[in-house]
């Protein structure tokens, strides 16, 4: 965990406050259980299977038992395995389409000194080339981001790293100071959680690798619409605030940007300067009678102009 943190950190440069103990931690180990393969059971022919007479000649019983349990799926007889001296399993193929691969495994036994064969158990398993099922896989596990639905209920896990107690030391204050000042909060993010969002949100469709960040005139660290966030993440993310933006009321990266950047402005069209010229009309000067050009000031003001 402390070698991510530390490749976040060199990637989002600030980006995360806190102290960090540099000392490795040890990865826990865990005991991997050997992988079980079940394989087809029907003997080669020429192979003697040895047990108890009795119990390897109890096919038609072992049989009677499976039908009473799957009716008409049961098929023939696969083959036999001895698993004691006086306990054997016979093997029939199953008839099931869904199952395709499969047998039905019937143990039988007789008790020593008994002449009688009983059944013990009767199941279903899967052969070699069997289709089943996946490995089960935990709810908190399987569940991904965007499958939370209104109505659903994701408590965080007991240990989950990324919240720690909004107090440093419980010893030292009552118990009303635990919470945190301001909001009240029992818990805020660790730099656990702090890291694990910088990193979701650095390397997603918010950050400067999106294809709109590539193609943007300018990023939304120089942007009017950008408000900043609280906390460490403020050096280096902050939220929308454009509606016209995609990101509008989204986290972004201070290096990300779109067209709607505040300060994109559209350039000018330039246009040369055009005279027009009008075929019908012709521009004259006109002066009063008796007065040469430029004395149009001395006319009286009462006799129109262009009349003696």
């Amino acid at each position: 965990m402390r070698r991510r943190l530390r490749e976040v950190s060199s990637k989002i440069s600030g980006a995360l406050a806190g102290p960090r103990d540099e000392a490795a931690e040890t990865p826990a180990t865990t005991q991997e259980e050997p992988a079980v393969t079940v394989t087809d059971v029907r003997p080669p022919r020429d192979e003697v299977v040895s047990g108890d007479p009795a119990c390897v000649a109890a096919v038609d019983v072992a049989k009677a038992a499976a039908v009473e349990v799957a009716g008409a799926a049961v098929g023939e007889h696969l083959g036999t395995e001895v698993d004691d001296a006086l306990v054997v399993t016979h093997s029939f193929a199953t008839t099931e389409k869904a199952y395709t691969g499969w047998r039905w495994a019937v143990t039988v036994a007789r008790a020593d000194g008994a002449s009688e064969v009983t059944v013990d158990e009767v199941v279903l398993l899967p052969g070699s080339g069997a289709l089943v099922s996946p490995a089960w896989v935990p709810y908190a596990d399987r569940i991904q981001p965007g499958d939370l639905t209104p109505g659903d209920i994701l408590p965080p896990a007991p240990n989950d790293l990324r919240l720690v107690p909004a107090y440093a030391d419980p010893d030292a204050f009552e118990e009303d100071v635990h919470w945190e000042l301001g909001l009240g909060r029992v818990r805020v993010l660790s730099l656990d959680g702090r890291a694990d969002a910088a990193e979701r949100w650095y390397d997603g469709d918010r950050g400067p690798s999106a294809p709109i960040a590539k193609a943007a005139p300018a990023r939304c660290g120089d942007c009017g619409f950008l408000v900043q966030l609280g906390g460490s993440l403020r050096q280096l993310f902050g939220a929308c605030a454009n509606a016209m933006a995609p990101d509008d009321g989204r986290v972004v990266s201070y290096d990300h940007g779109c067209g709607a950047h505040s300060e994109v402005l559209a350039e000018p069209i330039a246009t040369a300067g055009m005279a027009v010229e009008h075929d019908e009309l012709e521009l004259v000067e006109l002066t009063p009678a008796g007065h040469s050009p430029g004395t149009v000031d001395d006319a009286d003001p009462a006799e129109p102009l262009g009349h003696s």
